[in-house]
Formats: structure tokens, sequence, C-alpha cells
């Protein structure tokens, strides 16, 4: 029997640590895409990997937690390097077709098994791409685009899980579409979701970018969520916390 923390290579040789945990990444990814998401198992990583189960469950508590990282394993990060396209619009659309370039390198059952399975993945598995929303949002403060870029969480993450969402709800249909249709979904996603939103709560003419004790100003694109401009200065301020007298 194997110990735990141990496996043997094709040449018979013993690995451990980084070399092991390599090995049994890459022979994670060969089983999803030879048998698909649905019949991927632990023991058969483990044979394919010529290792015992019990290290698997040593360092992955589940199968989703272990395919989850062999596809970074495999494809690397899904964002290594921020988007710098020069708008907000512009980094926005990048992250996202990051996105559906990494969902189009995997085997078209894994998004409906991982939605069945997502209370065994760890929730700072989502974070990476928050962070670099949130480094898209700062960006754009910078060049004078926004006025704040301290949102809250849902705001922030609202492309990327609108983006999950259409995976999760029709998988294959998004896996198997023309790049021009992806495009389309994206756009509809950043320019009739999230663009308006957020100019809304921290674009220039937002209430966020009035100066303390004058009234604030109203966006085109909030006089767009409601046809009173009087209504919609008050709703959207009492969401942020910012209403003045």
């Amino acid at each position: 029997m194997e110990d735990e923390d141990e496996g043997r290579g094709r040449d018979g040789g013993r690995r451990r640590g980084a070399a092991l945990e390599a090995s049994i990444l890459e022979a994670a990814w060969v089983e999803l895409r030879e048998v698909g998401y649905p019949r991927v198992t632990m023991e058969g990583v483990a044979a394919r990997a010529r290792t015992g189960k019990q290290v698997l469950y040593r360092r992955w508590p589940n199968r989703a937690t272990l395919v989850m990282a062999a596809i970074r394993h495999v494809l690397g990060p899904l964002h290594a390097e921020p988007p710098t396209q020069g708008s907000l619009r512009d980094d926005t659309v990048e992250v996202l077709r990051r996105m559906a370039g990494r969902v189009s390198a995997v085997e078209p059952g894994l998004l409906v098994g991982l939605l069945a399975e997502l209370r065994d993945l760890d929730p700072l598995l989502f974070a990476g791409p928050r962070s670099v929303m949130q480094g898209v949002l700062d960006a754009a403060v910078g060049r004078g685009e926004l006025v704040r870029s301290d949102l809250s969480r849902r705001v922030v993450d609202l492309p990327v899980d609108l983006f999950r969402y259409e995976g999760f709800m029709s998988g294959d249909r998004v896996m198997q579409a023309t790049p021009e249709a992806v495009d389309t979904m994206i756009a509809e996603i950043v320019d009739d979701v999230f663009l308006p939103l957020v100019h809304a709560l921290a674009g220039p003419g937002s209430p966020a970018s009035a100066p303390a004790g004058e009234p604030a100003r109203v966006s085109p694109e909030v006089s767009a969520l409601v046809d009173d401009d009087a209504v919609a200065a008050p709703v959207l301020g009492a969401v942020e916390g910012r209403v003045r007298p």
C-alpha cells in the first residue's frame, strides 16, 4: 500500500509534494476529458495517477474541488494579468471573454455537474474574478470614468455572476455557441445591465458625485431607470445610503 503522501510514477520512482500533486491534477484533467464530469470519480483519478484515493482526499475534499483545481493547473489562472483595454466597458468585456474561453476548453457536462455540487466548493474559488472586477472598477476611477469603486459585493460580482448563470442554466448552448453569439451575450450583460447600474451608482452624474450639502445630480442613466428624476435620485441614494437633505 502506498504511503498516504506518496505515489509511484510510471518509472517506478516515488513522488512526493508538488510532483505528486501535479501528477494527480494532470490525471484528473485527462479523466475529465476522457470520461466526462458525471463519470469522474476520486477512485478513477487515483488509479490513473498511480496513487491511493486517500492521498486525493487529504488535498481535495471532493471531486468538484479536485476538478476545479485540475482546470486551474492545466489552463492556468483565469486572470493572470488584469485587463488593460482602456475603458470600463472594454475591460469588463475582456473579463467575460476570458471566462468564455475557459468554458469552451472544458467538456460540456462540467457546468451542469457543478451546478448540483456548488455546496461542495469552497467560496474562495470564486474570489478570483471578484478581485479582477474590483481592479477594473478601481482603474475606471483612475481614468475618471467613475467617482468611486467601493460598491457592494453584489454589484462588483454582477457581470461575472450573470455569465455564470448563463453557463449553468444553458451550459451546452453557451459552450457550443459561435463567437458572435457569445459576444452578443456579453454585450447584453455589460451594456444593458452592468454599465447602467454602475454609472447610476458611481458615475460622474450619480448621487455619489454631488458635494456634501448640494442636491444630488441625476445622470441620464439614472433617469432612464424611472420616469421621474425626483423619484430616481432618492431611490438610488437610499440604496447606497447617500440621500442628502
